[in-house]
């Protein structure tokens, strides 16, 4: 928990402090979001010492940071980032069974279209990848044992859409879907399972708009996007 809570603490701060440090502009070309974001896994997993065992990973909220960069006014790329610790439970012939709770550290890049406002409405969609890695896995069910799982690297599609509220600032909702599996093991069981995480992630928050020459102090007027 302190570390997500040092997430949402630099989110905040970085956001503030790029709104005192320059004007809004929504034709700038570096847009910051804060955002709250539900992550639901479409899990299951294949499980070598019983046919009958599978597993899912748990659904939750967390706090996520997005900082996209416009090359041209419709064209972008956005990094998504992120802390959160999820838990994996057994199904069928594992069912109720704790299989271990582990964080992730999640970044998505994606190339955008931003289309052209209407109405102060400015949809986007995006494609890119996804690189999750695991690390601090908690202890288990299966002889205490903690879980293990390995870094996994994933397709995403995007898609969402910005609203103008006024001064470089907008109201932001988006979804993306991930398509990407992991190993995991438990030491000393010589238990192992191929697992189908393929999230959901649906993400509501705000965002700030401005030139990135403003924030780093240059006099020199920013060229226009084109």
């Amino acid at each position: 928990m302190r570390r997500v809570g040092m997430v949402v603490l630099l989110a905040l701060g970085l956001s503030l402090n790029v709104a005192k440090a320059s004007a809004g502009d929504y034709s700038g070309n570096t847009l910051v979001r804060v955002q709250g974001t539900l992550v639901a896994p479409d899990s299951s997993a294949k499980v070598n010492i019983d046919p009958g065992a599978d597993a899912h990973v748990s659904t939750e909220w967390i706090p996520t940071l997005t900082l996209t960069h416009f090359f041209t006014k419709n064209v972008a790329a956005e990094l998504f980032c992120c802390f959160g610790r999820l838990n994996a439970k057994g199904e069928g012939d594992l069912k109720g069974t704790d299989l271990g709770s582990f964080w992730v550290f999640p970044p998505i890049l994606t190339l955008q279209y931003h289309f052209d406002p209407i109405s102060g409405f400015k949809p986007y969609v995006g494609a890119g990848v996804q690189y999750i890695h695991y690390f601090d896995g908690g202890r288990s069910d299966l002889g205490g044992t903690k879980i293990s799982l390995d870094d996994s690297w994933g397709f995403a599609l995007q898609g969402g859409v910005d609203v103008e509220i006024g001064r470089g600032w907008y109201l932001n909702a988006d979804i993306k879907k991930v398509w990407l599996d992991t190993d995991a093991s438990w030491k000393d069981t010589g238990v192992k399972a191929d697992v189908t995480v393929d999230p959901l992630i649906v993400s509501v928050g705000v965002g700030y708009r401005f030139n990135l020459a403003d924030l780093l102090g240059s006099r020199a007027a920013a060229a226009p996007l084109k």
